[in-house]
């Protein structure tokens, strides 16, 4: 078998694309997808799902009270308002009115559950499909399944301060070839291009050089025994190369306009919302932007942290949305939002809080925000109890979230394997149906 460098020796040095794009299996509604995820579990009852009950319950038991990871008490109700807005009185917290100026555009689903409280399955179960590490991440299913349309950057980039509890597993290709694997930016919100991404200019070798270099990589792997991990590094080597000619300007978030970067605002989460934006419109498969090192939504002590960490969140997520339907990209970009599971409508006792007025964690209901290419927008989709604590109407579960986002992306979800120790695998495990309800 020709290795990849073998191959581009044999063609033209520069013609060879380490993530050519592939063809769909069906005609795609969604080309790109920035996923902005508020690591730490937001709470769905302040935020996308109002409820009422609550404040009637508060400080009082609730009926049919269900096991929570950590000893809580009586109900909590939101001490945020919600508004209806749009021609759609979508009803939204004030904890995102800049959000919810597009609300016609925003699909909420209010009925996702996953399977177990804990950040680390949560986490591993949206961004893989397992609550295991070990699996591929979907940006790396979709660059397998679709290549990229950029051959001069990575097909998967990931923004993050730091790292959301887990790290690189997160976005790792596993047991793909590695070229899938994500790139992760942790100083994304530096304004030198340099800074966020080490050594992207060689100063010891000229770009000719280094062709030569890769060239006669080529040439040894040829006459080689195939061997994926040389050929996988080979491939890493070649996308380093090509990203000298073009990351430093697009990473370049001081070439926007003043007025547009006055409207994300400022912060780590300001910067990754401006990048992503940026890198989708040069044809970046896939954007995942990580709101902070950590889990900075995860408020057991406290709710009221929630408003300063929506203080930053909902400024640049309502810009994102602005630029990216005044550039003509919104059709085909996917835009989701949320975190790895939700928060109880009852107030957290546990002793590790030092002031009870926050909520533990909730995997039994919660929301996520979706907007863009094939989405339907101004509308609602399945039902949590009267409370917020649990699932009632049209459950979804991630395995459902991401057949439904590889449906969008002309993708088959039980159609996109890969072999691996004798079995095909997939995102969604043996699992997965297509919310088609919310497809436009």
């Amino acid at each position: 078998m020709l290795g990849f460098a073998g191959l581009m020796q044999a063609t033209s040095s520069n013609s060879v694309a380490p993530l050519a794009p592939k063809a769909p299996h069906f005609p795609a509604k969604a080309k790109r997808v920035i996923f902005l995820f508020l690591n730490g579990g937001p709470s769905q009852v302040d935020t996308f799902d109002p409820k009422p009950m609550l404040a009637k319950y508060d400080g009082k038991q609730l009926p049919n009270f269900l096991k929570t990871e950590r000893p809580t008490g009586a109900a909590f109700a939101s001490p945020f308002k919600f508004e209806k807005y749009g021609k759609s009185g979508l009803e939204i917290s004030e904890l995102y009115t800049h959000t919810a100026q597009h609300a016609d555009d925003l699909c909420v689903i209010r009925s996702m559950h996953t399977d177990r409280p804990n950040h680390e399955p949560s986490l591993f179960m949206l961004n893989t499909g397992s609550p295991l590490s070990g699996r591929p991440a979907m940006g790396s299913w979709l660059t397998y399944g679709l290549g990229t349309e950029n051959q001069n950057l990575p097909g998967y980039f990931v923004l993050c301060p730091g790292f959301p509890v887990i790290g690189p597993q997160l976005w790792s290709s596993a047991f793909l070839p590695a070229k899938h694997q994500g790139t992760h930016l942790a100083n994304h919100s530096k304004s030198e291009p340099n800074s966020l991404i080490p050594y992207i200019k060689n100063e010891k070798y000229t770009r000719d050089d280094q062709r030569r270099q890769l060239d006669l990589l080529g040439k040894l792997n040829a006459t080689s025994v195939a061997d994926p991990q040389l050929e996988a590094s080979i491939q890493s080597m070649e996308t380093a190369f090509r990203m000298q000619t073009e990351a430093p300007d697009i990473l370049d978030i001081r070439k926007e306009k003043p007025e547009v970067r006055a409207r994300y605002g400022e912060g780590d989460f300001a910067a990754g919302c401006l990048m992503a934006a940026r890198l989708v419109e040069k044809g970046v498969r896939m954007v995942q932007v990580y709101f902070g090192n950590g889990q900075p939504w995860d408020n057991h002590d406290d709710i009221m942290i929630h408003q300063k960490l929506a203080i930053q969140a909902d400024q640049p997520i309502a810009a994102l949305l602005q630029d990216l339907k005044s550039r003509g990209l919104l059709k085909e970009t996917l835009v989701i939002i949320g975190g790895e599971f939700g928060r109880t409508p009852v107030v957290e006792v546990s002793g590790l809080v030092n002031v009870q007025n926050g909520r533990d964690h909730n995997n039994h209901g919660f929301s996520m925000v979706l907007a863009g290419a094939g989405i339907k927008g101004g509308i609602t989709y399945g039902a949590t109890d009267d409370f917020g604590f649990k699932v009632v109407d049209k459950p979804v579960h991630p395995h459902d979230l991401q057949a439904t986002i590889l449906n969008l992306f002309g993708l088959d979800h039980t159609k996109l394997t890969y072999r691996y120790s004798g079995r095909d695998f997939r995102l969604t495990d043996v699992e997965g149906d297509v919310i088609k309800d919310i497809l436009a």
